[in-house]
């Protein structure tokens, strides 16, 4: 005989973030060791920019990060995208988690012995790039094989909170633990901690490809671009989170904000921690009370609501930044709650894009549109800084984030209209 569930339980299992995906081994090691290789990466992306400026006292030193960073993940995000399409993806994944473990580990080397050149720290930041442009394809693209596809919303919502909670963590441990243990200890961190990873995808059984195997190349890219083309569906995920990213996301603003907005120190202070952490939070928050993620049928309308709410959210951004002049009072507080709320609605798209990029493209094509993914999630923060900067020195800060907000409502819902189809999108569950 069965016992009945209680109702409080039901509605609290539906509420919280859907765990079934836990249930399967394979994903289970990979989300754990997740948990701790994402905080050494974090450490990191902390500790690459800080000991640039360390050594040259300089901005632009810093931002060639962001060309060194871009230029690998396009490049290998694509090919990679392919060669997880024609190889082994248990192989590929062992391959290049042994690359970003060599990566982590010249970076150690280099802080150990005091080398002092920026372009070797530019150089190995490239190659780590390079590295995970072609694991993190693999690794998405692999889920489809290891879960039942009914699970793959719950499953990216679990990834994307990891993800998340790694982005607040690492920051706030990194940039306290620089001026106590220097830069080798947090290298030396995410070296070990990558090796949980390792680990992990060697366990998962062989993974080769399903349809006709080919030689990775060029000409392949170009099938997976051909493909997008045929699939309208799939095209647009990936021009929303473009509407999405380019005209939402303001986070090149933050550290003119955090000083003039609300009063925060040039180099820093309290107010450009919170705004830093607010998004990353909001997407924590988000996965942990993502069960209903699971339920969903209509992706595509909820991917279109969840970007409209996010650019209403930057526009409260905007706004609650554009009165706090002179007077910052609890306008820090609403413009906290305002990112972190994109921050949820964000991580509720990215679920759900991710989860229609598995599950209704074929298994011989994902790896190349998981590549063209990470391009696009990677790439439009980045064009996205510069945009938004631009324009700040033309408007002012508050209009640029209001404004963008403004721009990704109405560019998402032209674009729903235009493309019904993607509106309409729906799968059984």
């Amino acid at each position: 005989m069965t016992t009945p569930t209680p109702a409080g339980a039901e509605r609290h299992r539906g509420v919280l973030a859907d765990t079934r995906p836990l249930r399967t081994p394979a994903f289970r090691r990979l989300w754990s060791a997740n948990i701790i290789t994402v905080v050494g990466a974090q450490l990191t992306v902390v500790a690459v920019p800080a000991q640039i400026y360390a050594l040259t006292r300089s901005s632009a030193y810093v931002g060639l990060t962001g060309v060194f960073g871009l230029v690998p993940l396009v490049v290998f995000g694509l090919y990679g995208g392919a060669l997880a399409d024609v190889l082994d993806r248990r192989k590929l994944l062992i391959v290049t988690t042994l690359g970003m473990i060599a990566s982590s580990a010249a970076f150690w080397l280099q802080a150990l012995f005091a080398v002092g050149s920026v372009w070797l720290l530019l150089g190995i930041f490239a190659m780590q790039q390079a590295f995970f442009a072609v694991n993190q394809p693999t690794r998405t693209a692999v889920l489809p094989r290891i879960i039942p596809l009914e699970q793959l919303p719950a499953a990216n919502a679990l990834n994307m909170t990891v993800m998340q909670f790694g982005a607040i963590a690492g920051p706030m441990v990194g940039g306290a633990l620089i001026p106590v243990l220097g830069f080798s200890w947090l290298y030396l961190t995410d070296t070990i901690t990558l090796f949980a990873t390792l680990s992990a995808v060697i366990t998962l059984p062989a993974l080769p490809p399903t349809g006709r195997v080919a030689r990775a190349g060029f000409r392949l890219v170009l099938e997976g671009f051909g493909y997008l083309r045929g699939h309208k569906v799939l095209l647009m995920s990936f021009v929303v989170d473009i509407i999405a990213m380019l005209f939402g996301m303001p986070r090149a603003l933050f550290p003119q904000i955090a000083h003039q907005s609300f009063g925060g120190p040039v180099d820093g202070g309290l107010a450009f921690a919170l705004l830093f952490a607010a998004i990353p939070a909001g997407a924590v928050v988000g996965g942990i009370f993502s069960g209903w993620v699971s339920r969903t049928e209509r992706q595509g309308l909820a991917v279109v609501l969840a970007i409209v709410v996010w650019g209403l959210a930057m526009t409260g951004f905007g706004v609650a930044t554009g009165f706090a002049h002179g007077a910052p009072g609890g306008l820090l507080a609403l413009a906290f709650v305002s990112l972190a709320v994109g921050g949820a609605a964000d991580m509720a798209s990215a679920a759900f894009r991710s989860t229609m990029l598995q599950e209704a493209a074929s298994d011989d094509v994902r790896g190349r549109l998981q590549g063209v993914f990470i391009v696009v999630v990677g790439g439009g923060p980045r064009i996205a800084d510069v945009a938004h900067g631009g324009a700040a020195a033309l408007v002012g800060t508050a209009a640029t984030a209001a404004g963008g907000g403004v721009l990704v409502v109405v560019l998402v819902l032209v674009a729903a209209v235009a493309v019904p189809a993607f509106v309409r999108y729906r799968v059984s569950r």
